[in-house]
């Protein structure tokens, strides 16, 4: 996997959202576009933070649902990033350290160009894995 690089796996095109969405939309917007996570991003298309599928337990759990609340509330900031030139292992080794489950893509002049996450990696190793004797 060492020669596998970013831009080859990862979501072009990853749905994202301002940070003044509320997280009714934004939950309805995920499970619409069937994803796990939205990257939340200004008008610049620079990153702001990500929200996703696991952080609706926190919202649940501290918020009506109803409730007019902002994806602001609730986003992750401290988002890990990479570069589509980055290698696929080393992603894999950052989001099994970090714990996480998806990793935004980046570029100095464009912002977010896309996301990379664990299924992502599940779907490429399953393709090129021959499955071991049972």
């Amino acid at each position: 996997m060492d020669d596998i690089f970013v831009g080859r796996l990862m979501t072009s095109d990853p749905v994202t959202v301002s940070p003044d969405t509320l997280v009714e939309d934004a939950a309805q917007l995920m499970i619409d576009e069937s994803i796990g996570s939205l990257i939340v991003t200004d008008d610049g298309n620079d990153i702001r933070g990500i929200l996703t599928s696991t952080d609706f337990v926190e919202i649940v759990k501290e918020s009506d649902p109803k409730a007019q609340t902002t994806v602001e509330r609730y986003m992750s900031t401290d988002v890990l990033t990479t570069t589509a030139q980055e290698q696929i292992q080393a992603v894999a080794d950052l989001m099994l350290e970090a714990g996480i489950h998806h990793v935004p893509v980046v570029d100095e002049t464009e912002g977010v160009i896309g996301i990379i996450s664990t299924t992502d990696l599940t779907a490429y190793v399953s393709t090129v894995q021959t499955p071991s004797p049972a």
